[in-house]
């Protein structure tokens, strides 16, 4: 059972937010008067309360939440502190910004929290996400006969590509799926190799805003430095 005086200590959180009644305020101001503890537990969480009011609304990905909300799911959490009143205010306080971020994610939007040490931990949209929200993104895909799909998207403000494929058939032995930009003048230039998985996503080397298409060919391990084997796809871009 706990005593009293573990009872006061736990109203210092709900103070610091003004959630007690009078009675309970009046208790534990009185408290308050000969505790250093929880006077710096109060003056913390009060903090974080306050850092609360920068934080900085952007739009996040489309994908973000659910990443967020299926990620949660393997997070195991920490176990209870119970070390000496002195450290209960820096759990707390944690507390007051996860739940902050938490109530962000919840309605769409990405909080940017100031931290302690001066940084700020923002999710990064992946390569992928981002083309797809460039308002010039364009999209090529490429349907094959055994059912597997190769799907590029561009963007040519911010030069970026990105191949993405579906159930596609590994290569021949000791062979790779090889990338190509295509550019006038100059012809096929190597920009990367797939890796050999049926589900890949492949950020493009080189320069695609000024590429006129791209291309896929089967090469010998390594890859090749012009084009050598068998051509699997040809994607002209239409902007181009």
């Amino acid at each position: 059972m706990s005593s009293p005086m573990s009872e006061i200590h736990a109203l210092s959180g709900a103070y610091a937010v003004d959630a007690l009644d009078d009675l309970e305020r009046a208790q534990f101001e009185r408290h308050l008067a000969e505790c250093p503890d929880c006077r710096a537990e109060v003056d913390s969480l009060r903090e974080a309360a306050g850092l609360l009011a920068e934080t900085v609304p952007t739009t996040p990905p489309d994908a973000l939440r659910d990443r967020v909300l299926a990620g949660s799911t393997t997070v195991r959490p920490l176990p209870p502190v119970v070390a000496a009143p002195t450290r209960r205010r820096f759990r707390l306080a944690g507390l007051v910004a996860a739940a902050a971020v938490i109530a962000a994610v919840g309605t769409g939007l990405v909080v940017t929290e100031p931290w302690e040490d001066g940084s700020s931990q923002v999710p990064v949209a992946s390569p992928l996400e981002e083309v797809r929200a460039a308002p010039d993104v364009e999209t090529y895909t490429q349907e094959f006969p055994d059912g597997s799909v190769a799907t590029l998207v561009r963007s040519a403000s911010l030069n970026k590509a990105v191949l993405t494929t579906k159930d596609m058939a590994p290569p021949p032995e000791g062979k790779v799926y090889e990338l190509w930009l295509d550019h006038e003048g100059i012809g096929m230039v190597p920009a990367g190799l797939m890796p050999v998985r049926p589900d890949a996503v492949v950020v493009l080397e080189g320069d695609p805003a000024t590429a006129i298409g791209a291309g896929i060919t089967i090469e010998p391990e390594g890859g090749s430095e012009e084009p050598t084997g068998d051509t699997v796809a040809l994607i002209p871009f239409e902007d181009a």
